[in-house]
């Protein structure tokens, strides 16, 4: 129609309702306009509605497929800290055990290694026990474990319920049985060959430190009398009596540093001081006698001593050849001044006659050469009857001197005793130190086979939902809300609809630093060690084992290393020094696996992936799954529809799956698992 032009003469009356004689619209031109206008923009609400609504269906399966993996997450965390507690508790056992013999090779020590040794066993019966328990209560968990699955992926499923859109659904776990392993947690230690071979070296350790004491008395002894002046001593006498300097006559304030040798030098440079100012002589026969015989007993004890020696050796022993002098009669007759032939001699009336020097006034006769005190004793020459030269008067000359505190043979004589004393400890010593380092080779043995007997493979974790959980949910039918169609549109109807995910649990890397292990053990609330001495610091060493956990037990050797160091009396050089090198050395070289610490997190994933490592078909999977739907139940019934066995094996809300003993305090806490939020939802 042309611009302007008049409309046809039929089409007058209609156009008349909606133009006016003006050229304007009519009322009832607007209000069909606006009429139209809504009906097309709730129309369009009601088409966004149900396409929302039929997408919704996908991410509800999605949430439903993670949070049925979650469960599995869970679970693996607590068969983690499982795993974690029992073997280094295992580690604490064993290395508190090694503590307990290198305790038990020190001498004056064996009542403490004793005890760290029953303390080394108390927390290995205590690893047994919680093992055992633990061990049960994983696996009664585990065959909950698909039961809680359901609930949790149900429990989504139905929080997503809104806008009067219902759905009905779960996640479907695979493999849907347990393929785990968890022997490995009920690995034993066999502590026994370690309490034995402790037990052995306390008592040889005790005679080592038997013979000890007894070689640090008799050195102490012979300190004393060689230079303590209590008022004499042999230093003192040897300073009064033959003039010593100090050069020849050293102190030694302490017994440290101080040796055997010490006296029998100072004894030599004594009796060459006393032999060199000994003269014979005197204003009668008696005391030319007495004098000769002095002169005569001196150059005997400064051979004697020049013959002594004092040795050590490497093996701990000592040789110490002290001689005793003689100091009467009897012990002189077991000497060369009795068998000597040392005495002249001059023939007196026909009579070969002995004296106790040429200057006797009865040696008037013929010289007849010399004799000896054992020839005068017996008769074959006669004693003079001037000097009256005989063993008794040789016998007398040492007695006073030694049985009285200011003569140096006094203090000479209880050195000599002392030395034998000390000579015969020491090699007992040493008999008994060679028996600890054989008992303590044995023990760096038993230690190492108890360490691989804890180094076997980890428990193999392969729950319910291990591979990943396959979520299968369905929208039954609604109606649009009539909101959006009653005034303008007819009732629409949103279609049935289903959806299926999956999910499969990944380590978080986020997760690298933040060990849970840290988290629990602090939550334990342990502290130190209250048993105090030796076994200070037991749970120090049970934490660091338990936070290492993680670390491929790199820490084994460091933690071991600073508790076996923190062990005191355990001197340098000693066995019990030398075993503890060896039992740190062992726990450097003990191979254990690497374990992934990070948490796991249910991430989603191909469907197809899930159940190829189950061995499954996808399409035909599914469609068995979809087709197992239920019209009506729970999703409890669509799981067992679905072949899932659904069992309780836990029947409360809060399972306490084992008391943990905290080493080294006495105390147990219980381990509860919350499954309310395990499996509940959360």
């Amino acid at each position: 129609m042309a611009s302007g032009a008049e409309p046809r003469a039929g089409l007058a009356p209609i156009f008349g309702l909606f133009r006016d004689d003006e050229g304007g619209f009519t009322t009832v031109a607007v209000a069909v306009s606006l009429v139209l206008s809504l009906s097309l923009v709730f129309g369009a609400a009601s088409a966004a509605w149900v396409a929302g609504r039929s997408s919704e269906v996908q991410r509800v399966a999605d949430a439903c497929a993670l949070a049925g993996e979650n469960t599995v997450a869970a679970f693996s965390t607590v068969v983690q800290v499982v795993d974690a507690c029992v073997l280094s508790m295992g580690l604490a056992g064993v290395i508190v055990l090694g503590a307990g013999l290198v305790v038990s090779c020190v001498p004056g020590l064996s009542a403490a290694g004793a005890e760290v040794t029953s303390a080394g066993g108390r927390i290995l019966e205590a690893r047994r026990s919680f093992a055992s328990s633990a061990g049960e209560g994983i696996e009664r968990l585990e065959t909950t474990l698909p039961l809680l699955i359901v609930a949790n992926s149900a429990s989504c499923v139905e929080a997503n319920e809104a806008g009067g859109v219902s759905y009905t659904g779960c996640a479907i776990p695979f493999p849907t049985e347990s393929r785990s392993d968890f022997s490995a947690l009920e690995a034993d230690v066999d502590e026994d060959e370690l309490v034995e071979l402790s037990g052995q070296m306390q008592e040889v350790s005790d005679e080592v430190d038997e013979a000890q004491r007894r070689a640090d008395e008799a050195k102490e002894r012979a300190w004393r009398a060689d230079c303590v002046t209590e008022p004499y001593c042999l230093r003192e006498r040897a300073a009064s009596l033959a003039g010593l300097g100090i050069g020849e006559n050293p102190d030694y304030p302490t017994v440290d540093g101080w040796t055997f040798g010490v006296p029998l030098l100072r004894a030599r440079a004594y009796y060459a001081a006393r032999l060199a100012s000994a003269h014979v002589g005197g204003s009668g026969a008696e005391e030319m006698t007495d004098s000769a015989c002095r002169r005569a007993f001196y150059e005997y004890a400064l051979e004697e001593v020049r013959s002594g020696s004092y040795e050590e050796h490497a093996d701990g022993t000592v040789s110490v050849d002290l001689p005793s002098l003689p100091r009467n009669a009897e012990q002189t007759r077991g000497t060369r001044l009795y068998t000597d032939a040392m005495w002249p001699c001059s023939v007196e009336g026909g009579v070969r006659t002995l004296h106790s020097s040429t200057l006797c006034p009865g040696a008037g006769g013929s010289p007849s050469g010399s004799a000896s005190l054992a020839d005068a004793e017996a008769g074959s020459v006669a004693t003079c009857d001037q000097c009256r030269m005989d063993i008794g008067d040789m016998g007398r000359v040492a007695s006073a001197s030694t049985s009285i505190a200011n003569g140096f043979e006094h203090h000479w004589r209880i050195i000599v005793e002392a030395s034998r004393d000390y000579e015969a400890a020491r090699r007992d010593e040493a008999a008994a130190e060679a028996r600890l380092r054989g008992l303590a080779e044995q023990g760096e043995g038993a230690f190492e086979r108890a360490i691989e007997e804890l180094s076997v493979a980890r428990p193999t974790l392969c729950p319910p939902g291990a591979w990943g959980c396959v979520a299968v949910v369905a929208r039954s039918g609604s109606s649009v809300p009539s909101e959006l169609t009653a005034s303008f549109l007819s009732s629409a109807e949103l279609p049935e609809g289903v959806a299926v995910s999956a999910a499969a649990l990944a380590p978080d890397d986020a997760t690298a630093e933040n060990n849970v292990l840290s988290s629990f053990f602090d939550s334990l609330g342990a502290g130190e060690s209250a048993l105090g001495g030796a076994l200070d610091g037991v749970t120090e060493l049970w934490g660091r084992l338990l936070v290492g956990y993680g670390s491929a037990y790199e820490s084994v050797g460091s933690a071991g290393s600073e508790f076996l160091g923190g062990l005191d009396g355990v001197l340098g050089g000693s066995v019990g020094s030398w075993l503890r090198e060896r039992l740190e050395r062992v726990l450097r070289a003990a191979g254990f696996e690497p374990v992934d610490m990070r948490l796991r997190k249910p991430v989603l994933t191909n469907t197809q992936d899930v159940l190829d490592q189950a061995g499954l078909e996808r399409i035909s999977t599914v469609r068995s799954l979809v087709n197992a739907l239920p019209e009506s139940g729970s999703a409890f019934d669509l799981a067992r529809a679905a072949g899932l066995w659904l069992v309780d094996a836990v029947g409360t809300d809060e399972f306490t799956l084992a008391e943990i003993p905290v080493p080294g305090t006495g105390l147990s806490i219980p381990l509860t698992i919350d499954l309310s939020r395990m499996g509940g939802g959360s």
